[in-house]
């Protein structure tokens, strides 16, 4: 089972760090691990196996079918009654005495929580403690196993149906505004399967398409305006991830200009993508197309990132960027061009990393398209 297959590859992580047990409190990280999907659970992880499932009374059926091969413990206190699982067990096991948790989530009143518990087992005779293994669930969530590329692959396909829906249907016409361009984008995308758009869908039009993150507003789309559609499809909790840039009506010499610099950058930043490649020199690949063109200062934003559960986790592709490629990491390649007051051009993929060329899973065309 995939989720049985994660843990132990937790458990070789607690093993390196010399730990008896880990605590997963992060919902993503839980799904992760188990396959819950519920809003409250955490995963007690032991080192020498004998896994506990926590959650609340709402979710003991839930928690029944979705998580059957580990031990239940029902409790509203969820996570205190697991840490004190691990360091006063019920079964006569021994004690766990060094236990990591996931300190980037836990909140102080969290964390004191366990600490009281770790004091009524001082006071019982043990002496555990609590030790950060911030990040290192995600890190293992960098890189993707067949189940989950099967679930990008699909959420990419709706995406891509339904840009290619609204395109044939006439959707992205002057006089519509961005607002309603978004939401039928966004029903499109349900229409077809996806449980929710990835994220806020943007829709940027004219000088609006200069503005990397623009929330879509009642500005009317105008013949010979860049549109710039980014957005995104959730199937079975995974998000993809896909920018088109398009003109409305006729395309101006500068819009192609733009366009066709953005188009190759965004090649080199593909071509890139290579197991054992350093995520800077990635962003450098693409970056330096755009910089050598002379638009060094209108490409603001990092190159890309990487996709799952999440729709921005690791690895971060960019020059504040730390790594390397690994084969079966998803990540985006997302290079820009934005001219403030006039318009911007943005095209981004979602790619898989493989021992050969990546996978390119958002398979819209790049070419201009000029509506």
């Amino acid at each position: 089972m995939r989720y049985a297959a994660r843990r132990e590859r937790l458990r070789a992580t607690a093993a390196e760090r010399g730990l008896d047990a880990v605590l997963v409190t992060d919902l993503l990280n839980v799904r992760y691990l188990t396959g819950f999907t519920g809003s409250n659970g955490a995963l007690l992880l032991r080192a020498d196996g004998g896994d506990v499932f926590g959650t609340d009374g709402r979710y003991t059926t839930q928690a029944g079918t979705q998580v059957p091969d580990l031990e239940l413990l029902v409790d509203r206190g969820t996570v205190s009654a697991l840490a004190r699982e691990a360091v006063l067990p019920r079964s006569g096991r021994p004690p766990a005495r060094t236990i990591g948790y996931e300190s980037h989530h836990l909140t102080v009143d969290g964390l004191r929580a366990l600490e009281s518990v770790l004091a009524e087992a001082a006071a019982g005779g043990t002496a555990p403690e609590l030790t950060s293994v911030r990040r290192a669930v995600e890190a293992l969530r960098a890189v993707k196993d067949d189940d989950e590329i099967d679930a990008l692959r699909r959420a990419c396909a709706v995406a891509d149906a339904a840009l290619a829906e609204l395109a044939a249907e006439g959707a992205l016409r002057p006089g519509r505004t961005e607002l309603q361009v978004g939401r039928e984008l966004d029903a499109r995308m349900l229409t077809l399967g996806a449980e929710a758009p990835s994220f806020e869908t943007i829709v940027a039009t004219g000088a609006n398409s200069a503005i990397p993150h623009h929330r879509p507003d009642s500005t009317e789309l105008r013949a010979g305006d860049l549109l710039k559609l980014d957005f995104g499809a959730t199937v079975d909790g995974y998000h993809s991830d896909m920018t088109r840039t398009v003109v409305l009506g006729g395309a101006a010499d500068w819009q192609r200009e733009v366009y066709e610099l953005v188009a190759a950058a965004q090649a080199a930043g593909r071509a890139a993508l290579a197991v054992g490649a350093d995520v800077v020199a990635v962003d450098a690949a693409a970056r330096d197309v755009i910089a050598q063109a002379g638009h060094a200062e209108h490409f603001t934003h990092g190159l890309g990132h990487g996709v799952g559960l999440e729709i921005h986790e690791a690895p971060g592709i960019g020059q504040l960027g730390a790594g390397r490629l690994a084969a079966g990491m998803a990540v985006t390649v997302e290079p820009g061009v934005y001219l403030p007051g006039h318009g911007g051009v943005r095209i981004e993929d979602t790619l898989i990393v493989t021992d050969d060329e990546p996978e390119l899973m958002t398979l819209t065309s790049k070419e201009l398209l000029v509506l």
